[in-house]
């Protein structure tokens, strides 16, 4: 008979009990369990990825905390990433949770099409202050996070995620979705924020454009040349939740989505994220937290210049609207009206912090 696998359990997302888990899935818990040298006593749903697939326990055992995780990406990638956990901890000393072996010295439990793993539960877990301090915190330990990460290979038969050639492949499709939004903001004008996207979708498309070309005449190529192993892993979702403070300093959770790639990236999504949240482009906040970042992993001039053209792309306004071409009669209402209008209103604090961190560090333009 074959194997049952592991399904998202709610993919239009409607269920209302966050914390609901298949019995299927419970019971392959159970037999997961088995290959391990634990006594479990009890089992608590933390999280789940209920549209995807994943999920995570706590779990009280014998021999303390630990958790319980179900990988919902292909096997494939998740030993990419379960590979790189295991090498930071044991040959960088890295603070990310060390992986608990099964009884015969596996990483991992392979079981419903799905890898599962336990992981030691570190205590205690804090997220540091939602200011400038903290902010600092959080770069520096994403810098010590990249440092460290290079060099890393691979387990053998495991895929190699990387996105260190493919950011002009990615810009490109910033600059297509640009056209994508018109036309479907002109096809639906009976919607709510439609007005709002054709207000703005020219000036963002300009940007996409811009940040395109200044891609292509900067170091970019000659930095991608340089290959995977040099540059090491970004996180990918890296923030104020996966980034806290705990034992002997700051720890670094969650590193499924793990890949290779620029560093920087991980870098300009935290900034970029947080001074949308604060609704204005903070130059003082910028520097502090690219300095705290340098600290630890420092920052050469032609990489500094990828990371402010990184800047120069409406992320911001492409990350909140790109969902738009799935349902749009639905996503299109009153609040994306409003987060467009205020992504727009933002947008023009952007530009003189860009120039300032230009002359802070002595950033010709091209």
């Amino acid at each position: 008979m074959s194997e049952q696998l592991i399904v998202p359990w709610d993919l239009d997302g409607t269920l209302e009990d966050d914390f609901f888990v298949p019995e299927y899935i419970v019971d392959m818990a159970q037999v997961v369990l088995t290959h391990y040298d634990l006594k479990v006593s009890h089992l608590e749903v933390v999280t789940t990825k209920a549209d995807k697939g994943g999920l995570i326990w706590k779990m009280e055992t014998d021999k303390g905390p630990f958790s319980l995780k179900i990988l919902h990406r292909r096997p494939g990638r998740s030993q990419f990433s379960l590979g790189a956990q295991e090498y930071l901890v044991k040959e960088k000393d890295a603070r990310v949770p060390p992986l608990f072996k099964t009884k015969t010295g596996e990483d991992y439990v392979e079981m419903g099409g799905k890898l599962w793993f336990v992981a030691e539960w570190v205590e205690p877990l804090y997220p540091v202050a939602n200011d400038l301090e903290g902010a600092k915190l959080l770069c520096h330990a994403l810098g010590e996070f990249h440092r460290l990460s290079k060099g890393y290979v691979p387990p053998k038969g495991a895929e190699k995620p990387s996105r260190v050639h493919r950011w002009p492949k990615s810009y490109e499709k910033v600059l297509k979705k640009m056209d994508w939004f018109r036309k479907i903001a002109i096809s639906y004008p009976e919607m709510p924020a439609s007005q709002a996207i054709l207000n703005h979708v020219d000036m963002f498309e300009q940007q996409a454009h811009q940040a395109l070309e200044q891609l292509k005449q900067s170091s970019y190529y000659e930095l991608a040349a340089r290959g995977n192993t040099s540059w090491g892993l970004v996180h990918q979702d890296y923030g104020w939740s996966n980034g806290q403070m705990g034992p002997n300093g700051m720890w670094i959770i969650d590193l499924d989505g793990v890949a290779y790639d620029l560093p920087i990236r991980d870098l300009r999504k935290l900034i970029t994220g947080q001074m949308d949240d604060m609704g204005v482009w903070d130059v003082n906040w910028m520097k502090g937290m690219i300095e705290a970042y340098h600290e630890a992993n420092p920052i050469e001039e032609e990489l500094y210049e990828i990371l402010l053209i990184d800047m120069s792309l409406p992320n911001e306004f492409y990350k909140n609207v790109k969902e738009m071409v799935y349902e749009p009669t639905v996503f299109l209402d009153s609040e994306v009206e409003a987060l467009c209008n205020r992504i727009a209103e933002t947008d023009k604090t952007k530009w003189p912090a860009i120039e300032e961190l230009k002359e802070w560090k002595g950033v010709q333009s091209k």
